[in-house]
């Protein structure tokens, strides 16, 4: 036992000295050596500081440095993330990453290279020309694409979002805005105007037609029926021809 060991501690520990610090732990916490100076002295934390990690042990739980090119790791040969200018691959630091992979700068992890991806051309657009469908012969037609996967950083560049080629149209003129709107609009009153007169005639054609179907209906019921009259040559005596 070191010299001047004291067993009412503060900070964690369960015993300790005036000159080292910490010699051992209360349960459950970590003991690990800092360094000061030229001298180290024992601490106890509830958990592992950056560069170290915790290893359990019946009598006492020590915090073990991580290898020199590990910020933090989970053991000794399992690095959880790396200092500057390494790069972590499959709990290692690397300076350079593996074929196949690329370094994600960001990260700063090996990651899988990530090519561009383009979705299925649209349909080609109407020929036009300046804007308009009509008025010309000779015009231009289009068609997109969108990207649906973003490239890495030494993936496949993206391809063209957009084509266009000429095209042939037969030439037509192009009909004045107001006065295809105003033929549109007569054109609309119109129709709506011969449905209404067709509805009309129909409903009085089938008005009269009910009106006269009653008429007939109550005459023959008001008027008396008519007595056939008698046959004259039926009354008519025979005429004797003998004298």
């Amino acid at each position: 036992v070191h010299p001047n060991v004291s067993q009412g501690c503060q900070g964690g520990c369960a015993t300790c000295s005036d000159y080292n610090g910490c010699l051992s732990c209360k349960p459950r916490l970590f003991f690990v050596l800092e360094r000061i100076g030229m001298k180290q002295i024992g601490v106890c934390l509830s958990s592992c500081p950056s560069g170290y990690y915790g290893t359990r042990y019946p009598d006492i739980n020590k915090c073990a440095k991580c290898k020199a090119d590990c910020d933090t790791c989970f053991t000794r040969n399992f690095c959880t993330k790396c200092k500057s200018g390494f790069y972590l691959y499959s709990g290692k630091c690397l300076e350079k990453c593996p074929d196949g992979l690329e370094a994600n700068n960001h990260t700063m992890e090996c990651t899988s290279i990530v090519h561009c991806e383009a979705s299925e051309w649209s349909p080609w657009s109407p020929c036009t020309k300046k804007g308009k469908t009509c008025g010309f012969k000779r015009g231009n037609e289009v068609r997109v694409r969108e990207i649906v996967q973003h490239p890495s950083a030494r993936g496949n560049p993206c391809p063209a979002t957009s084509e266009s080629r000429k095209c042939i149209v037969q030439r037509k003129r192009c009909q004045k805005e107001g006065k295809g709107k105003k033929n549109r609009e007569e054109k609309r009153k119109k129709s709506n105007k011969d449905e209404s007169k067709e509805t009309r005639q129909e409903s009085k054609g089938r008005a009269a037609r009910r009106q006269n179907r009653e008429q007939r209906e109550n005459n023959s019921k008001t008027q008396p029926k008519k007595r056939k009259a008698p046959n004259k040559e039926q009354n008519l005596a025979p005429i004797d021809t003998a004298h």
